[in-house]
């Protein structure tokens, strides 16, 4: 009689054809497969399943791509907390993580841009693009309220402000991607950083912030 496999050797399984699925999405569309001309048996074939395994695993395509997106969603928060999780004036740590930011997104570009295109003609898809990006909003607001609290920035609506400057950083990330490097790297990361440095701060001067 064969021994019963263990559960967590079927949990390790399905994990990993999960994430081969996710690893097969993002290559295509790297390779330059647009999201439209996707189809599940062409992803399913890069993941090394079969299309009826594939909706064992995932509803649709349009599910692959949301987790994908929740994945380098995470890895732009950890690289924005650095400013985040921080206390005073920090131009380095503010600068560090907008850099850190700006290097992924274009790392994983092509699906950025995928989530964003669907976005402007699938509602769900939009919705869910806003809820990660308002984890940003949420986090920069409360960021902004401590700097305020503690006398650091002027008094001035946090929430208006964080929304506008995350999203106008995902929008000009969104733009440099699509147009093909319209500054270099760090043109636009320390654009943005000193954007940033004023909104809150309220100093033109990045440079006379304390390190």
């Amino acid at each position: 009689m064969a021994p019963t496999p263990r559960r967590t050797d079927t949990t390790s399984k399905r994990e990993q054809i999960q994430a081969d699925v996710l690893r097969a999405m993002e290559e295509l569309l790297t390779e330059g497969q647009t999201y439209a001309d996707l189809n599940v048996e062409r992803i399913a074939k890069r993941a090394g399943i079969s299309r009826t395994a594939f909706y064992f695993y995932f509803r649709d395509k349009r599910e692959v791509l949301e987790r994908l997106t929740v994945t380098v969603a995470d890895q732009l928060y950890a690289a924005a907390d650095v400013w985040w999780s921080g206390q005073g004036i920090r131009e380095d740590a503010l600068r560090t993580s907008i850099e850190n930011v700006s290097a992924l997104f274009a790392r994983h570009g092509p699906l950025l841009r995928a989530i964003v295109e669907v976005g402007t003609y699938e509602r769900d898809v939009a919705d869910h693009w806003r809820g990660l990006i308002g984890r940003f909003v949420d986090a920069t607001e409360q960021r902004i309220v401590a700097e305020q609290a503690a006398g650091n920035a002027p008094d001035f609506p946090a929430g208006p402000t964080a929304f506008a400057l995350v999203w106008g950083v995902e929008r000009a990330l969104y733009q440099q991607f699509v147009q093909g490097e319209v500054f270099s790297p760090t043109e636009l990361v320390e654009a943005v950083s000193a954007m940033w440095l004023r909104a809150i701060y309220g100093r033109p001067d990045p440079g006379v912030l304390l390190g």
